[in-house]
């Protein structure tokens, strides 16, 4: 354990732990796991139950909060907390396209993908638990993907948990990524369809932005291929609570004068490039659909696929007519690695991961429904990136479950909502309300 040192009103510990990459191979190849521990000021010496946060995602590190931000002021009061990286991601053991090719060529890397999911991300915390609590069992904290973790978590080794809170996180247990995704594209459209009746100006920017595409596809300063399907999976931001005010600001200044005319600005270029890069989080776009994937059945890009269900969203048959373009979200596609310099190295990787067949079950039905630990969900109304009548459904399967519903916040309602979100999820955990 390295020295502590200390934020605004906390004392915070980096800890490093060591876990097998194939918890079925125990004695086998080992990783590192980063995890941030934080103690409120004055009670580093007491001793707090312990709650462990998993991120969204997948692909994203534990948030690097500065003092008590968001909801973890809160979660202080009561607890002492573990931001854990989860494997791949912040601080952890990196899975990205400087480190892949180590594993050797796509089937390999492949392979070595297929073993970070909810399931070996649960026996992670697993393995470590016992180091950080003595082997008590903690409170897990899951935030969207997070939430899948913790339902999986629930399904293989509840005796781990005191509690579980789960934020814009319930999964579908059995639903293929098919039916995530046809119920995905009909919740975007209404999104920015409310993001053009607030901004009614961003109809003739998109659409004069995406014409420029068409006939342009220009390569950004940064080296991402900007396609107009590329600018359509902008909409990512409309499910963010000031994502429909982001994109706003971003269509603004998307051109300026040239001496060989109309060019995209620099700071539009900047801005996009920005908001579209898997850099800092590779493994979103690597294992996004395989989140989905259980038993026999190939995910087979089926975001792409679900997509020609849908014809309002092809750019080109939109700009033939006058109406607005539709973004899009919460999806990756096979054209997605061709654009981003940052995946465009394991294009081949990630078409085999969309066609394996042998994916582990994530979800115990039976086992959910005779639950014993205290749990309570945050479901957030029209959710633009968990499907809202899915979480309910799942809801009603998990003995026990407590659900708070509110249409006050979008998906990142734990982070904007912070300490009301989760003293909500405290008190139903509890039964105090």
């Amino acid at each position: 354990m390295s020295a502590s040192y200390r934020q605004p009103g906390v004392v915070l510990t980096d800890r490093r732990f060591t876990v097998p990459l194939d918890h079925d191979a125990p004695s086998g190849e080992t990783i590192e796991l980063f995890a941030r521990e934080v103690v409120a000021s004055g009670r580093a010496d007491k001793d707090l139950p312990w709650l462990v946060y998993l991120q969204g995602g997948p692909g994203f590190g534990a948030n690097r909060f500065v003092g008590k931000q968001a909801w973890l002021g809160r979660a202080l009061e009561d607890h002492r907390v573990l931001l854990l990286d989860q494997r791949g991601t912040g601080s952890s053991t990196p899975a990205n396209r400087q480190t892949l090719p180590l594993r050797g060529g796509p089937r390999e890397q492949a392979d070595y993908l297929a073993l970070f999911r909810a399931d070996s991300i649960v026996r992670d915390c697993e393995t470590i638990r016992p180091a950080v609590t003595g082997g008590a069992p903690w409170t897990v904290l899951g935030q969207s993907f997070g939430g899948f973790c913790a339902t999986h978590y629930l399904s293989t080794a509840p005796e781990g948990l005191s509690a579980a809170l789960i934020t814009g996180g319930l999964p579908t247990l059995d639903g293929h990524a098919d039916d995530v995704y046809r119920a995905a594209y009909p919740r975007i459209e209404r999104k920015v369809a409310a993001h053009y009746a607030r901004y009614p100006q961003d109809v003739e920017r998109a659409r004069r932005i995406a014409e420029y595409l068409l006939s342009h596809e220009p390569v950004l300063n940064g080296g991402y291929r900007l396609t107009v399907e590329a600018f359509q999976s902008l909409g990512i931001l409309l499910g963010g609570g000031e994502g429909s005010h982001r994109l706003h600001y971003l269509l603004e200044n998307a051109f300026v004068r040239t001496a060989q005319g109309p060019a995209l600005s620099d700071a539009f270029q900047e801005d996009v490039q920005a908001a579209l890069s898997f850099a800092g989080h590779p493994l979103y776009a690597l294992v996004h659909e395989a989140c989905y994937a259980q038993g026999d059945r190939p995910t087979a890009w089926s975001a792409e696929r679900v997509r020609a269900e849908f014809p309002q969203f092809d750019a080109g048959k939109t700009l033939a007519g006058d109406g607005p373009l539709l973004f899009t979200g919460e999806s990756v596609h096979p054209w997605t690695f061709d654009c981003d310099p940052a995946l465009r190295p394991l294009r081949e990787t990630a078409d085999l991961l969309a066609e394996r067949t042998d994916w582990a079950p994530l979800y115990d039905a039976g086992r959910l429904a005779a639950n014993e630990v205290p749990v309570a969900a945050a479901v957030y109304h029209d959710d633009m990136y968990v499907d809202t009548a899915h979480s309910l459904r799942t809801a009603g399967t998990i003995r026990g479950l407590r659900t708070y519903v509110t249409d006050e916040f979008e998906h990142d309602g734990v982070r904007a909502g912070g300490p009301r979100v989760l003293d909500r999820l405290l008190a139903l955990a509890r039964d105090d309300v």
